[in-house]
C-alpha cells in the first residue's frame, strides 16, 4: 500500500479543517447615537456611554454579536469605501410578542421620526409584519404570529411608507 493511502487526505499546515460560523452582524452607521437609540428601542442592550464611540458591540441571545462602526472607522482600513446609494441588501428581523406589539412598535418608531416602509399587515405566511427603516435606511422587519395565522383571511401588504 502507498503511504498516501495509509495517512488519508492531506490537512492544512495549521491543523484541523475549520468550519466558519456566523459570529457578528456588522452595521455601518452615519450617526452612532441615533442608530444605537433605534436599536435600543428594539431591545438590544447597549449602554448610553457607547453613543460617542466609533465601534460598539453588543451580545445577542444565543451568543452572537451585533456591532456598529462609524463610516470613519470603515474608511480607516478601506479608504475607497463609499456610502451605498441604493437600498440595503441585508435586513434584520425582530420577533415581537404579539400582532399588537408589531403595530404599537411600528407606530412608536414612525411617530418619533423613523421612516416607515411597510405599514403593519397580516401576511399570507401567517405573521403580522411591518418594515421600518433604521437611521441609515436599512429595512428592519417587525413580526409576530398573526391573529389570522392558519386562515385564508390574511391581507395584502400595506402600501409602502408610513
Amino acid at each position: 500500500m502507498s503511504d498516501s493511502f495509509k495517512t488519508g487526505r492531506a490537512r492544512p499546515a495549521y491543523g484541523e479543517l475549520m468550519t466558519p460560523r456566523l459570529d457578528m452582524i456588522g452595521i455601518v452607521v452615519s450617526d452612532m447615537a441615533a442608530s444605537l437609540a433605534f436599536y435600543r428601542r428594539l431591545g438590544i442592550d447597549v449602554p448610553a456611554a457607547a453613543d460617542s464611540q466609533p465601534h460598539v458591540e453588543a451580545a445577542l441571545p444565543g451568543g452572537q454579536r451585533i456591532g456598529w462602526d462609524t463610516e470613519e472607522v470603515i474608511r480607516s482600513f478601506d479608504p475607497s469605501w463609499t456610502r451605498p446609494t441604493t437600498d440595503g441588501r441585508v435586513g434584520l428581523a425582530f420577533l415581537c410578542d404579539s400582532p399588537a406589539e408589531v403595530d404599537s412598535l411600528y407606530a412608536e418608531l414612525t411617530e418619533t421620526g423613523h421612516t416607515g416602509h411597510l405599514k403593519p399587515w397580516d401576511a399570507f405566511w401567517g405573521q403580522r409584519y411591518a418594515v421600518v427603516l433604521d437611521p441609515d435606511g436599512s429595512g428592519i422587519s417587525l413580526f409576530a404570529a398573526s391573529r389570522t395565522a392558519g386562515t385564508a383571511e390574511a391581507s395584502e401588504p400595506a402600501s409602502p411608507t408610513a
